[in-house]
Formats: structure tokens, sequence, C-alpha cells
């Protein structure tokens, strides 16, 4: 029998505000245990949440830019279930009446072309977090960190619209890359402030009715998300094929054994006693609110990747590069408004500096020590002929570590380019006097030799002669 899986996703995105959604504690990743808490996401007696307005114009922006349906007014309810890290015994959701209703995903890369519906955008906080290693006691003992607790996210659930894993990963990646492109999410799948929930079934190709579905929770990382699904749909089939039935429950995956492991049994709505939080009124979000933040949205990578090709002359390879990979678009046209050729400011961006960067751990351009203006002018040098490649890597070498601009560095070390045809026609004859067996084989017909020569031309000019036109002169006079 030839079996389909069908896919939907719950993301979680962190956003990117400076406190938490219902208190003024911070939201920064990596302080103490314990030590962004207060009364409120701590759940004590009589303390009393306030919504951020900030959270909520994040929202509206992430919504705005997947095509969503933001809702006039929404409800904020009590998702109920125990669980160490949740301090208040509930979590404060969306069920309901949430914010915002419908949107698509674009499908990028072997699924360009197709569409992932959107069911739904909510807010919520998160829990906190239960430290099970690196303790004395680990073996006995779980600990608790409430840092987390309170902290602002969105979840986007999708529809059942995907059919393989590799889609899946790719719808992830996508919304990661708008998320971070809007900034509302700073996308630190490692930090944990973007998390995916798959949930996963397979039933007969051709079927209609959906098979039972288990949900593989938090995985962070695209590639995991993948392997994670390729097992569920080969473990589900196995099951059915073997006539057993797959059990509705929670997984969880193991990276170090390539295998999704049971958490525990998959909940349904009702199980959570969903009611509308009486501390909190409805959310009211009226047209005017939504058009401002409309009128702020930047533009989305799609879009900018299109115009960096009509624009820019690039290639859909490099437009990508810059605008998803590298997160470079702001730099990249910074540094043709200063002055820079589109195309060798992208070779440069991908190349030289982006293998410099790998080798400090960045992950994108905003490490970059040297403004675009700086990098720009560099890049003029080169491309104008003043100094050579290897001699702009030297300069470029210099800059990162000193902060010194191009130019003076050219000028204080000597290392412009040797461009006057008379001292360089002065050297072509030396060339051709010391090696008239060179001489004579290339004139013979052995065209190869001619990089020799011109080698020997840029040696005796200490490397500063311009390789195009010391190649031209040369070739002149061998006639």
């Amino acid at each position: 029998m030839s079996w389909e899986p069908v896919i939907g996703l719950e993301v979680h995105a962190q956003l990117l505000t400076s406190t938490k959604i219902f208190c003024g504690c911070a939201t920064a990743f990596g302080a103490a245990p314990n030590t962004h808490v207060c009364p409120v996401c701590l759940g004590a007696p009589g303390a009393l949440p306030v919504l951020n307005r900030r959270v909520v114009e994040f929202a509206i922006r992430a919504a705005v830019a997947l095509g969503c349906d933001v809702q006039r007014e929404s409800v904020f309810a009590r998702k109920n279930y125990f669980y160490p890290d949740l301090p208040k015994g509930y979590q404060i959701s969306q069920y309901d009446r949430p914010l915002a209703l419908g949107g698509v995903v674009d499908l990028p890369g072997a699924g360009a072309g197709r569409q992932v519906r959107l069911t739904r955008i909510h807010l919520e906080e998160d829990a906190g977090k239960s430290l099970h290693h690196g303790f004395p006691d680990s073996a006995t003992a779980t600990y608790l960190d409430f840092n987390r607790a309170g902290v602002p996210l969105i979840e986007i659930v999708t529809e059942p619209d995907l059919r393989t894993a590799e889609d899946a990963a790719a719808c992830f990646s996508r919304l990661r890359d708008i998320l971070v492109a809007i900034g509302v999410n700073d996308g630190n799948l490692e930090e944990g402030s973007l998390r995916c929930d798959a949930n996963i079934s397979v039933r007969p190709a051709g079927q209609d009715v959906f098979g039972v579905r288990t949900e593989v929770k938090n995985v962070n990382s695209f590639r995991y998300l993948q392997k994670a699904l390729e097992f569920e749909i080969a473990r589900q089939r196995a099951v059915l094929e073997s006539g057993g039935t797959v059990v509705q429950e929670t997984r969880l995956w193991d990276s170090a054994s390539g295998r999704t492991e049971p958490m525990r049994s998959k909940e349904d709505a009702h199980d959570y006693r969903y009611f509308p939080d009486p501390d909190l009124p409805p959310l009211v979000v009226d047209d005017a609110w939504v058009a401002e933040v409309r009128a702020t949205l930047p533009e989305l990578p799609e879009a900018r990747k299109a115009r960096f090709a009509t624009r820019y002359g690039l290639s859909s390879y490099d437009a990508d590069l810059l605008v998803r990979v590298l997160a470079g678009g702001d730099y990249f046209e910074a540094m043709v408004a200063a002055g820079a050729p589109a195309k060798a400011a992208a070779n440069w961006l991908s190349g030289e500096v982006w293998r410099r960067l790998k080798e400090g751990g960045a992950e994108d351009l905003s490490a970059l020590p040297i403004s675009a203006e700086a990098l720009a002018e560099l890049v003029q040098l080169a491309e104008s002929g003043v100094i050579s490649s290897s001699v702009a890597k030297d300069v470029l070498e210099t800059m990162w570590t000193t902060d010194r601009r191009a130019r003076a560095i050219v000028d204080e070390s000597g290392l412009a380019q040797v461009g006057d045809t008379d001292v360089l026609r002065a050297l072509a004859t030396q060339v051709i006097d010391r090696h008239p067996d060179a001489v004579a084989e290339y004139r013979a017909g052995r065209t190869n030799i001619f990089g020799f020569l011109v080698g020997q031309m840029i040696k005796a000019s200490g490397g500063k002669a311009n390789p195009k036109l010391a190649a031209d002169l040369l070739r002149a006079l061998l006639g």
C-alpha cells in the first residue's frame, strides 16, 4: 500500500521585547536562574497581569507579514495543566478567539510555487524551564528556572497541508526568515527563542480521512525537524503495515539515537479546560493600529531577493545568500550606495568577508567589524586596479583588526599597483632580455609560457604591477 504523510506545524516564536508579556521583568537570555522573576510571572496570589503593548504590536507585525486577518477583538484564556515549570498551574494563552486568522507561507526550494495555509496566530506566555542535567543530584532531582516564565510568544499554527518532511523543514525555515526580517524574533534556535512542534500522521494515498497523529515536540533545528519527521513517517508506516494501531501521543526527538521517543499521551483541547482569563479584558485592535503597523513593515525577504536580482543584476543564488543566509541586505545596499559595484560587493561579502566571519564562529554579517562605507572603499580600490586582489585581501586583514580605512593603509604602505606604462614597458623589456629561451618558446607557439613571463614582471615590480596592463604591454612587445 502507498502511504501519504499529513503534517502540520506549530511554531513558537519568542517576541523581541525587552520585558515580559504581562509584567516588567526582563526577557534577556542567559541570566542567573530565577533572577528575572516577580510576583506576576511567578503567579503569586493577588498579583495581576498587565498586557505589554509592544508585544501586541510585534504580533500584529507578524500577522500582517504573513497575510493574516487581524481580529478586531481577541480574548486571553487560561490553559490549565500541571507541570513543575508552570508556576501558576495554567498558561495564559488564546484559544477560540485568537489575535489573527488565516494567512499563508510560500514554500522555498523544491516546494517553490506551493503555499501552506495558516490556521491562526495567537499570543501566549512561555513556561519556565526544567533542568535535568548538570547538578550533583541530577539523578534524583529536577531544578526549575522561572526566568523564561512569562516571556512573550506567538504561536503560528499551519493547516495540515504539508506532505513531506523536507517541505515541513522548508516551511519552518521560511517562517524564521520572515520573523527575523521584520524584527520580531532573533531566529536563535539554539537558545530556544524559536521552536517547532510537528503533528504527523499517515494515511493510505488518495484517502481523505486523517490518520491518528502524533506530535513531535520542541524541535529547534531545521535538519532535526526533517529527520524527526522522516523517522516518524517510517515508524507509523511500519506500525500500520504490521497490523498495529498508531497511538496518539507526544514524542521527543533524540538526535543522538536518531529516533523519536514517547513523552506522554497526546492531550486534546478539552483536556486543558480553557476558559477566558478573568484578570484580562478582551484585546481590541482597531483598523488604524493595523494600518500603522503595516506602514512600518520592512521589505520581506522574497521581495528583496527579487529586487536585488532585477535592480543589481545578481543571480538568484547570490541574492538568496545575501538576504537569507547572511542577513546582509542592508549592508550590501549601503556598500552600493557608497560607490561599490553591486556584483563586486556581493562577491566580497559572500566570499572573503564571509570566510573570515565563519572562521570566527559568526552566523551572519551582523558580526562584521567594518562599516559598509569602509568596505566599499576597499572594493573600489580593487575594482579600479589601484591594488591587486591579493593586496586587497591583505588590506582587509589590516582593516579587520585596526579599524583603519583602506586608502590610508594603501598610501602609507605603498601598496598601490604600478600603472605607469613607461615603467611597465621598461620592466617588460627587462623580462624579455633576461629570459630569451622562454621568449623563443612563446614565439614558437607555446603560449602557455606567457603566464611565466607576466609573473616575472609582477615579481620584478615587487608585486605592484597592474596585471592586466603588464600583460597587455608584454604581449605587444613579444609581437
